[in-house]
């Protein structure tokens, strides 16, 4: 059974290491929407560990909150923690991760994120299978952080035929 009463997802939240150019980022190459800022955030108890799992010490220096397209809500940390660990997992490692974006084109968002030098990971991918119909590609953030561009205009095979891969 599902968790009573739940019905969508509400935010992604996630911690980076410079807010300036994270909100670069969001604003300016995914055209998200600012909305507000809050912090900063700190406890002389043990809050943090008991509520967040963090150390204690930890600091929420900044919190920015950002919507993508009039749904999506990125809820962007900026933390100080004497453990913090400055490098990301990969897709592989446990707690790897990606936020997948839908574009319409798939060739000319491609394009405009090598324009701004971001790193695209290889060519776009054409989907098989019920994602036939589809293609994306991986790109990472400035600060690392793996983010994946999806593109179906005439959507998947698996939305033509769901029987058919159940």
């Amino acid at each position: 059974m599902a968790i009573p009463g739940l019905t969508r997802l509400d935010h992604i939240g996630l911690t980076v290491p410079d807010l300036d150019e994270a909100h670069t980022f969001f604003v300016d190459v995914l055209g998200c929407e600012y909305m507000y800022a809050l912090g900063p955030y700190r406890d002389d108890g043990h809050w943090m560990s008991t509520h967040l799992d963090v150390d204690d010490r930890t600091v929420m220096r900044r919190l920015h909150f950002y919507r993508l397209g009039g749904q999506a809500v990125f809820e962007v940390f900026a933390y100080e923690a004497p453990d913090q660990r400055a490098k990301g997992p990969r897709n592989s490692d446990v707690g790897g991760h990606h936020v997948a974006l839908y574009v319409e084109d798939l060739d000319a968002a491609v394009a405009d994120l090598r324009r701004r030098g971001l790193r695209v990971l290889g060519e776009p991918t054409t989907s098989r299978g019920a994602s036939e119909g589809q293609r994306w590609v991986y790109f990472l953030a400035p600060w690392g952080m793996q983010f994946e561009l999806v593109s179906y205009p005439g959507g998947k095979a698996f939305d033509h035929d769901p029987g058919a891969f159940a």
